[in-house]
């Protein structure tokens, strides 16, 4: 998209990732219309200084794109509120970043006219300006009908991310695949730092921090190559 395509976007869900989103937009040049209100006000304001705080049925009629990011437990129950009370508009682009949805989540905005499209950007957030960079090296799966698929490509760009097309029918084996890696790594971690504080290793994070990066990069490209990993090393 460029200038002449610049959309009015709003936010429905000021957790880590909505606010994050929206700066990204904005520095690709959109206009920010409006954002629901969070239990962390200053953390919002500090990534969208002045942004309105609206409610969400307010933030769908005013804006041209709607970014609802909201946890995936809730989404299906959200979109199909805002259709109930007419908040959806015809032509309108409705993006949710949940990993385990694609479109098909969106019908009840679909229905109405809206363009249901599902971008999540696989990183995990921070709900900071960190994300920004982080943005800028990561990929994104998009999901979206056929004839509005290079939309959905297109803003996943403009997020700083490289796009990833995943199937409607596989975004469940998606959304699976992220939370292993999210959540089991988080746990080993975790309780790595636990034992290595039993053992009397002072600041146990830091002191594993260079490991399990190094053993996830290690990982990573043997998962990519399929090369089998070196006997000599640990």
């Amino acid at each position: 998209m460029n200038q002449a395509s610049r959309l009015g976007v709003g936010i429905i869900g000021a957790g880590r990732v909505g606010p994050v989103i929206g700066a990204a937009l904005a520095g690709a040049g959109h206009a920010l219309t409006g954002i629901t209100a969070s239990s962390d006000p200053d953390r919002v304001e500090a990534i969208l200084p002045g942004v309105p705080v609206l409610p969400a049925d307010e933030v769908a009629r005013r804006s041209e794109l709607v970014i609802v990011a909201v946890p995936g437990a809730e989404l299906a129950a959200v979109v199909a509120g805002l259709a109930e009370v007419g908040a959806w508009q015809p032509g309108q682009l409705v993006l949710h970043t949940d990993p385990a949805h694609g479109a098909g989540v969106l019908a009840p905005a679909a229905s109405r006219g809206a363009i249901p499209l599902a971008v999540h950007p696989a990183i995990a957030f921070t709900g900071t300006t960190i994300d920004l960079r982080q943005l800028r090296e990561a990929f994104a799966a998009v999901t979206a009908p056929a004839a509005v698929l290079p939309i959905a490509q297109a803003l996943a760009v403009e997020l700083g991310c490289e796009p990833v097309v995943v199937a409607e029918e596989d975004r469940a084996a998606y959304g699976e695949a992220i939370a292993t890696a999210t959540e089991f790594s988080a746990s080993i971690v975790r309780q790595a730092a636990r034992l290595l504080e039993d053992a009397g290793v002072p600041a146990p994070g830091r002191y594993l921090a260079p490991l399990v990066h190094s053993t996830a990069e290690r990982a990573l490209v043997e998962a990519g190559d399929g090369a089998p990993a070196d006997d000599d090393l640990p």
